[in-house]
């Protein structure tokens, strides 16, 4: 009786996994990544990590340094504010607004940007003409400055900049995926779909989608840190979160007043903004090499 040999064929990875080999390559995009996944797990977690309550008070306290200053003590790790709040608690409880509140603005812009995006995208003709231009003026303003202008219309707060923010950054997805399933649309495979019988839903879904969620993805990470930068931004104007909210930006303004005597009290919610924004930018980076590859 012959013998039967059976050959294991070599594991193909898919696309996914191209992907994630690909952006594990790049060790920058990898640091961003745990990064992002530190400053969401302090987001979610923060208020209850946090030793003291952010508006908790210590008049024995004022202006304490952080513990690497020889004047600094444990207790409080990243010093006080002029109040004798402890810095490090209400960092903490600032990343839930600060960088919670970006991911929810962009997941709400997002929605709504992906659904007229697609539609206007699959129209043709003076519809789709008419919102081109419409889109082009939006975006020529400024994404802050268009904030700035719908906060001036509603008040200042928290509520208010989540309106706001949403509102600046909604344009810019719908622009984007526009943009992106326009493109598809004039591309020969799109055309041999409706040769074979396809009709617009199963040409959008099928056959468009997995052509654009590279621009999703790519759209998504720049808007995250846009927005972290724009409540950030009005924060620091007084325009969003008020006083005593341990939002970074207001963090940042309140503290200038003690910027010579305590510049710890500016600097430490600075940098948080810095590097949640820079962490998003590497991982946007990374991204974006790791699906170039894929998309050619």
């Amino acid at each position: 009786m012959p013998r039967i040999r059976i050959y294991q064929e070599d594991h193909i990875p898919s696309p996914m996994q191209k992907v994630w080999q690909a952006f594990a390559d790049n060790p920058f995009a990898l640091m961003g990544l745990w990064a992002v996944c530190c400053l969401l797990t302090l987001a979610i977690f923060g208020p209850w990590i946090a030793p003291f309550s952010p508006e908790q008070q210590d008049p024995s306290a004022l202006l304490l340094p952080p513990s690497w200053d020889a004047s600094g003590t444990v207790e409080h790790f990243l010093g006080t504010d002029d109040l004798g709040r402890d810095i490090f608690s209400r960092l903490l409880h600032g990343a839930h607004l600060t960088f919670g509140m970006a991911l929810a603005i962009v997941l709400a812009s997002l929605l709504v940007g992906f659904v007229i995006g697609s539609i206007s995208g699959m129209m043709k003709g003076l519809k789709s003409s008419i919102l081109s231009h419409l889109l082009d003026a939006l975006l020529s303003i400024p994404s802050l400055l268009l904030a700035i202008l719908v906060v001036a219309v509603m008040g200042p707060g928290l509520d208010n900049v989540f309106w706001a923010v949403g509102i600046a950054l909604t344009p810019q997805f719908v622009r984007a995926i526009h943009q992106a399933v326009h493109e598809e649309l004039q591309k020969d495979y799109v055309t041999a779909a409706r040769l074979d019988g396809a009709n617009s839903i199963q040409v959008f879904w099928y056959v468009i989608m997995p052509n654009v969620w590279e621009t999703v993805i790519i759209q998504t990470t720049l808007a995250i840190s846009a927005a972290i930068l724009d409540i950030a931004a009005l924060g620091f104007l007084n325009l969003g979160a008020q006083a005593p909210s341990p939002e970074w930006g207001a963090m940042v303004s309140q503290g200038l007043d003690s910027l010579l005597t305590a510049p710890w009290t500016v600097t430490i919610p600075g940098v948080a903004i810095l590097c949640s924004v820079l962490a998003i930018n590497l991982v946007g980076d990374g991204l974006r090499s790791a699906l170039s590859p894929i998309r050619n």
